[in-house]
């Protein structure tokens, strides 16, 4: 078996991460055209880059096809239930950060804490008839976020593309999503609430938990280990 480390396929991620590994002996480089997902690894025998999405990269993980995998803090805990249990951080990488928030427009004045959003719910589904609903991608680390706050008579509406427009579009009274500068929520007219952070994120590199190894594989694991932390 040869050691598998997933990264993502494009993007400021892959050159930052590539940067990563490069800055510890081991360089990563993809081969053949832009459309094609090869890529290869020299520093270091009996490795394979895997080039997946950063939304691909947790599921192989948590199955095992993957045994290292660089990806973010929201997509492990968003996509893996029981992350935890199926995977482990190995570094955190210092770049990709960016904050889960819970923002509304900033014409609600008086909405500035859960408690308040908890209320206003509560008021838009007297006055409208239907929940308030809540655009958002991240639908179980939100979930669990306003559940915990007892915060009620909410709808979360799945958005996979520009999150912070669906308040202007009418589709959704407010957002969960993730920001770095909050420019864009200020563009949009949205603010964050005041305890509206529900995570923290960044890339990170993961390992499986679901492969056991040994052998050859073993020591190839131990090596990467020493070169990267």
């Amino acid at each position: 078996m040869t050691i598998k480390l997933g990264v993502p396929s494009k993007g400021r991620l892959m050159e930052k991460t590539f940067e990563w590994f490069g800055a510890r002996g081991i360089t990563l480089q993809r081969t053949g055209s832009e459309r094609e997902y090869a890529g290869a690894v020299a520093g270091i025998d009996n490795v394979a880059l895997v080039l997946l999405s950063a939304g691909e990269i947790p599921r192989e993980l948590a199955a095992g096809r993957i045994h290292l995998g660089v990806t973010g803090t929201d997509l492990i805990q968003e996509k893996l239930a029981l992350w935890d249990q199926l995977v482990e951080p190995v570094e955190e990488l210092h770049f990709g950060g960016a904050d889960l928030i819970i923002a509304v427009p900033q014409a609600w004045v008086d909405v500035d804490t859960l408690d308040d959003l908890d209320a206003a719910a509560a008021a838009f589904r007297a006055h409208h008839g239907f929940r308030l609903r809540i655009a958002t991608k991240y639908h179980r680390l939100v979930r669990n976020f306003l559940r915990n706050a007892g915060v009620a008579d909410y709808a979360l509406v799945d958005s996979q593309g520009a999150t912070e427009g669906t308040v202007k579009n009418e589709t959704a009274e407010a957002i969960a999503d993730i920001t770095s500068s909050g420019e864009t929520l200020r563009a949009n007219h949205l603010k964050i609430l005041s305890d509206g952070l529900i995570l923290q994120s960044q890339a990170t590199l993961w390992r499986s938990r679901a492969v056991k190894l040994d052998g050859q594989d073993r020591q190839t694991m131990d090596d990467i280990m020493r070169a990267l932390t």
